[in-house]
């Protein structure tokens, strides 16, 4: 199945300013998650940025950059204005991966754009995978799903969910990675707000709320986290030294 990957990107961040031109090993942290989506199979690969500086660097490797607007409130809604941007057509398919998931696995990107056309019901795949300590289970920076039999999201939270008030449940982390039909993408940004999203702070809870599904794709590895502060950046960069 033909997909494109639109990979947000902005400059300013309150833990960690100038964090996708951080570099890794001689590249910026962007252009390296270009590399990862390169390799997934997408029939392209763009970033979408507020900052000239990063959409230089995205260029200066030989990837495509789009410059959006600075106000957006979300990664998704400005993916959806670079899909305008790109006049793509309502049926095809584009990958939401984060500018600052320099491991992910270019096998997963391509499993989530599967999993979304397996399940007729979805409108939206995303990935998890299984936490197995307690630590990772009780911090709410790690973001929990509970799935229903099919496989689809129940809920999202950064409580430890489900609780094992009788017998310890299977629990998974989610990985910040979605795909979506562009017809779907433009319809979320134009969706109310849903209480539990702003409770929560987390953004796919507006699908859900407004009663539509989300497909998840288990996989059975764990799945590596993402660059949210220097610490993080500096375990990657011993993870590719």
């Amino acid at each position: 199945m033909k997909f494109s990957v639109i990979i947000p990107a902005r400059y300013a961040s309150t833990r960690f300013p100038g964090k996708p031109l951080a570099d890794l090993g001689g590249r910026p942290m962007v252009v390296r998650v270009c590399e990862r989506a390169a390799q997934s199979g997408a029939a392209a690969v763009h970033v979408a940025t507020d900052d000239p500086r990063i959409a230089d660097a995205v260029r200066a490797h030989g990837h495509s950059a789009l410059m959006t607007r600075a106000g957006h409130a979300s990664g998704t809604d400005r993916i959806a204005e670079a899909a305008r941007q790109l006049r793509l057509g309502d049926d095809e398919i584009v990958v939401n991966l984060q500018g600052d998931e320099p491991l992910m696995e270019p096998a997963l990107i391509a499993e989530v754009v599967n999993i979304l056309c397996a399940q007729q019901e979805a409108s939206v795949a995303t990935a998890c995978h299984a936490i197995h300590d307690a630590e990772s289970f009780s911090n709410p920076n790690v973001v929990k799903v509970v799935l229903d039999r099919k496989g689809y999201a129940l809920y999202f939270s950064r409580a430890a969910i489900p609780y094992p008030r009788q017998g310890q449940a299977k629990a998974y982390r989610h990985a910040g990675l979605y795909a979506y039909r562009v017809g779907f993408l433009l319809r979320i940004s134009q969706l109310e707000e849903a209480p539990l999203e702003r409770i929560e702070a987390l953004e796919q809870l507006r699908v859900l709320w407004h009663g539509y599904r989300i497909a998840v794709a288990v996989s059975p590895r764990e799945i590596p986290p993402g660059v949210d502060t220097p610490r993080d950046l500096e375990a990657v960069r011993k993870m590719l030294a």
